[in-house]
């Protein structure tokens, strides 16, 4: 049988990862990611967060080197049949005729369009953005297109497409080649899902040209191919179809396979995520989530990803580590220390929002606090256990406004990653919502990998392509639940007087 390799990125904002997949048995052949450290943010002003694209073109070269030293060989890439790109959402790239980027991109984590973003929700009127858009324009890339028009006109008039980065990677793959995605469009508040096509509310209150939007492609599907420039100098043949790309937080959802309404990815870094598919058009009237279109919604088979954030989650956990344990603890051993202690932690409730406004409790900033300590009976076992028990209940939170919306939430999907390895965390959010929660081996990169053979045609579909995903363990709810039920409750009371 042929060999055949899938090539998956992710252009993430510190660092771009390449990994070359197997087709026919799902293994990871090798992995690389560039930079070691942290890739730079440019920031002209504070609130402001911007990369330059050729940069993650850099990055992308040199981690494809690096995978081709693991593999090695002549061709070590003389088998790819197909890549995949997943990155990092709601970026701004504005490129000319050539292609060529007129300013560095404005990243998902910069500020400053939140003004144009609120003025376009209030003229356009919150009942028709939330029903149409499913989200306020808020600081999307719509917005941050708006501020380029406004503070840079000579810039704007020169833009010929707008691009997300993944739409930019695709490009220089290619050789040139624009195209977008109706999934990408939507995370941009470019998408109407109503009259499934490109907004005219939006367009039209900012003032944008039909012309600077991409031409729209399947998210599955041969998109465009490796120019023969690319292949050369990256040694993957020439005419290798890209076929998938999809931003970070969808694309994670499809490296766990979570395709189907009720199905849930989550994820728990320095900032924590919870990603849901529904089934039908429906949104958050308090738009305390964002909804997008999922990799594979196609009319007419309604499939949306309802995306949670919250940002005060491991950087609770570390900043526990590395300020409340005791010194030269590993997360292991804080592990068990906080299992020393009762479930509810004898009273003691950490609100874990400590990382910026939330938009989960409707963009306000609570700041994080300790609620309910008793100087005779609370150690640092209990403060720890507070807090992994604090996280776990913010995502519960979360999870009953994405059940309001209809969602019925069975199985939680994760990377066996962060807190995750906790089975402190795990069992907590288990017994909470009632769900149970499935650890697999996997990543993004890996993730954008399966994606390629899908549109490929080299998978069937999704359950052909994650058959072999590696599954490591699963957390089923406790049947006594009580005790964790009642933690929770306290920990909502404490949430709410502050």
């Amino acid at each position: 049988m042929e060999k055949k390799y899938l090539l998956g990125y992710d252009i993430g904002t510190s660092s771009v990862k390449a990994s070359v997949v197997d087709a026919a048995t799902g293994k990871t052949v090798a992995s690389a990611q560039y930079p070691d450290q942290e890739a730079p943010i440019i920031s002209k002003e504070a609130g402001w967060a911007e990369q330059e694209p050729e940069m993650w073109w850099d990055e992308l070269c040199a981690a494809t080197r690096r995978v081709c030293e693991k593999i090695g060989g002549d061709s070590p890439l003389s088998a790819v049949a197909a890549i995949g790109i997943s990155y990092q959402m709601h970026g701004l790239v504005c490129v000319d005729k050539d292609g060529k980027p007129l300013r560095p991109s404005i990243i998902w984590c910069d500020g400053r369009a939140v003004p144009y973003g609120n003025a376009a929700f209030e003229a356009i009127g919150g009942e028709k953005c939330l029903g149409h858009l499913l989200n306020s324009p808020g600081n999307f890339t719509a917005a941050k297109l708006a501020w380029v028009k406004e503070n840079e006109p000579d810039i704007y008039n020169n833009i010929d497409k707008i691009m997300l980065p993944g739409d930019y990677i695709a490009m220089r793959l290619s050789g040139g080649d624009k195209k977008t995605t109706v999934s990408g469009l939507s995370e941009g508040m470019f998408w109407d899902f109503k009259d499934n096509e490109v907004s005219r509310d939006v367009m039209n209150h900012f003032g944008f040209s039909d012309d600077i939007i991409a031409e729209i492609v399947p998210t599955f599907s041969v998109q465009s191919r490796v120019c023969k420039a690319i292949a050369d100098e990256l040694g993957i043949p020439e005419g290798t179809p890209i076929s998938y790309r999809g931003g970070d937080q969808p694309n994670n959802a499809l490296s766990l396979n979570v395709m189907k309404p009720g199905e849930i990815a989550a994820t728990g870094g320095t900032s924590g995520v919870v990603y849901g598919v529904l089934g039908e058009v429906n949104y958050d009237p308090k738009s305390r989530v964002n909804t997008f279109a999922h990799v594979n919604h196609n009319q007419p088979d309604t499939r949306l990803g309802v995306l949670l954030c919250i940002n005060g989650t491991g950087i609770l956990n570390a900043w526990m580590k590395r300020t409340v344990a005791p010194e030269g603890i590993s997360y292991s051993e804080m592990n068990d220390l906080a299992e020393s202690v009762p479930v509810g932690a004898e009273g003691l409730s950490v609100i874990p929002f400590g990382n910026g406004a939330e938009r989960v409790l409707q963009n306000e900033n609570p700041g994080a606090s300790v609620h309910g300590i008793n100087f005779n009976i609370h150690t640092k076992a209990h403060m720890l256990r507070a807090a992994q028990e604090g996280i776990a209940f913010s995502f519960a939170y979360g999870m009953e406004i994405m059940a309001q919306m209809g969602m019925d939430i069975k199985t939680i999907k994760a990377g066996h990653a962060n807190l995750f390895l906790s089975p402190l965390f795990r069992r907590t959010l288990a017994a909470v919502t009632g769900a149970t929660i499935e650890l697999y081996e996997t990543d993004g990169s890996v993730g954008a990998a399966y994606g390629a053979g899908i549109g490929a045609g080299i998978y069937k579909d999704s359950d052909d392509a994650f058959k072999t995903l590696k599954h490591i363990a699963t957390e089923k709810p406790e049947a006594e639940a009580a005790e964790y039920k009642a933690a929770y409750e306290r920990w909502k009371v404490a949430l709410a007087g502050k």
